[in-house]
């Protein structure tokens, strides 16, 4: 498998990781109740659980466009040490980005989520050179 595919797949294993870190303070705070019924007035968690709940959504609205550019460059043959290693600073960049969007850490918050998102537009570009 090559290994781009493999940092696809444990990208897609970090959004279940961060799921579980925003899910559990989520239902403690909003109540197990809450939580098992039909959830028909919305309610969202704040602080810490609010913020990795965020970071949880933000992370699935990357996944989709990470994966085009690993299933583009895979089918086309063009990966190369040079995707391998993009891939792998999108994924750290991914891990750090749930840390520091949960301490609170605006500025560098932003610049790891601009690591990310870079990393993916690069993919992007090299699946279309």
């Amino acid at each position: 498998m090559a290994p781009e595919l493999t940092i696809l797949i444990y990208a897609a294993l970090l959004a279940f990781v961060q799921f579980a870190l925003y899910a559990v303070p989520g239902v403690l705070q909003m109540g197990i109740g809450y939580a098992a019924g039909p959830r028909d007035e919305e309610r969202l968690p704040t602080g810490i659980a609010g913020r990795l709940r965020r970071a949880y959504y933000n992370h699935l609205e990357t996944v989709p466009l990470f994966a085009i550019a690993v299933i583009v460059l895979v089918i086309t043959g063009k990966t190369s040490s040079t995707t391998v290693l993009t891939a792998q600073i999108y994924l750290a960049a991914r891990i750090l980005y749930v840390p520091a969007y949960a301490s609170g850490l605006p500025w560098l918050r932003s610049l790891i989520w601009t690591v990310a998102t870079g990393a993916i537009v690069f993919l992007l570009v090299l699946a279309v050179a």
